[in-house]
């Protein structure tokens, strides 16, 4: 069946132009002129394809595949077939997405979802709206009272902008996207269905009952940062949520009120950070990892998957489990439980 894309292809680069592309180096014998017409994974890549190896894992993938060409670390440069190409890349990984990006600049950021190229008349925009030229809104977006928006900026349809929000330019928010008291820099990317400076979760909790505590605070998104998909971050309570330059963040993470993410920080699907913690600059958080209120996580720290953190994290260091520990000490619990587990199971043996 022929490949479908809905991303078309902005050219067909020659092998000698996707290196000049990403600073890879040709391998011997290479045809430098050979023609690349798309990009695929080593086990679905044909004739007119270039592919890459990152991953030790795949090298058999690597020797059994089709491709026209690939991009691969030095180490692995004598595992391709005869038929496929190498361009030698020190990270053969990122070399593929510079190469993406040239060949499919449509799918960096998300375009007008109604190919619109100003504002649509099925748009609301209030009069005292401030947009740039070259500011693209999509049917159904409501944009309010005292909004800024930067040049090149695009707003997806049905998304609500609400009072005073300010954003860059060359940024990008998704359809059914909400914002509210929030400052955003440029070249931001907010993927569908975000929410961003709803109410934070704060409560004087007590015997007569819950009283709301009015979250005054803002949420401050500084640039290059990317947003996916039903991401929620809470405003601040009395100061301001901020989100670094740089940091990545999955769908469905949340983010509660006076959080603050550092610069570079990548935030991994269904991951939680509770409100007043601070995750420092590069560091990770793992798939569906907890962090409690009014912690430290600091820079270039990684959190596991499933980790729940309950106390403060040292820069640089890797923790795991629930409660979390530095992952070696929970390595070797996971080892002695299993020694436990072991004996006592022989030892039923045993006893019958």
């Amino acid at each position: 069946m022929a490949r479908i894309r809905f991303f078309p292809s902005s050219s067909a680069p020659s092998l000698a132009e996707v290196a000049g592309w990403c600073g890879a180096t040709l391998g011997a014998n290479t045809d430098s002129d050979r023609v690349i017409r798309d990009v695929a994974a080593l086990d679905e890549a044909g004739p007119g394809d270039l592919t890459f190896l990152d991953n030790p894992r795949y090298l058999d993938a690597l020797k059994r595949t089709r491709a026209a060409a690939a991009l691969v670390s030095p180490r692995y440069a004598g595992g391709a077939p005869a038929t496929c190409a190498v361009l030698i890349a020190a990270e053969p990984y990122r070399a593929m997405a510079v190469v993406m990006t040239k060949l499919y600049p449509l799918a960096v950021k998300p375009g007008s979802v109604f190919g619109e190229t100003g504002i649509s008349r099925a748009a609301s925009v209030h009069p005292s709206a401030r947009l740039e030229p070259r500011v693209i809104v999509d049917p159904g977006a409501v944009i309010g009272r005292g909004v800024e928006l930067g040049a090149g900026t695009i707003i997806g349809p049905n998304a609500v902008i609400g009072p005073g929000v300010r954003i860059g330019r060359d940024g990008s928010v998704g359809a059914s996207t909400t914002i509210l008291a929030a400052l955003i820099g440029d070249r931001v990317i907010i993927h569908p269905g975000a929410h961003i400076g709803q109410d934070g979760f704060g409560f004087a909790l007590g015997p007569r009952g819950h009283l709301k505590v009015p979250q005054i605070g803002r949420v401050i998104i500084q640039n290059d940062v990317e947003i996916g998909a039903g991401v929620t971050i809470d405003r601040g309570a009395n100061r301001d949520t901020v989100i670094g330059e740089g940091a990545k963040i999955d769908n469905l993470v949340q983010i509660g009120h006076n959080v603050v993410i550092g610069r570079h920080a990548v935030l991994v699907s269904q991951s939680g950070v509770s409100g007043s913690s601070a995750i420092g600059d590069f560091a990770a958080l793992g798939g569906q990892a907890g962090i409690a209120g009014h912690l430290t996580i600091g820079a270039g720290a990684q959190v596991a998957a499933a980790a729940g953190v309950m106390t403060d994290i040292p820069a640089g260091q890797r923790w795991a489990g629930a409660p979390a520990k530095p992952v070696r000490k929970f390595f070797r619990e996971v080892a002695a439980i299993k020694r436990l587990a072991e004996g006592d199971a022989r030892g039923a043996v045993d006893a019958e």
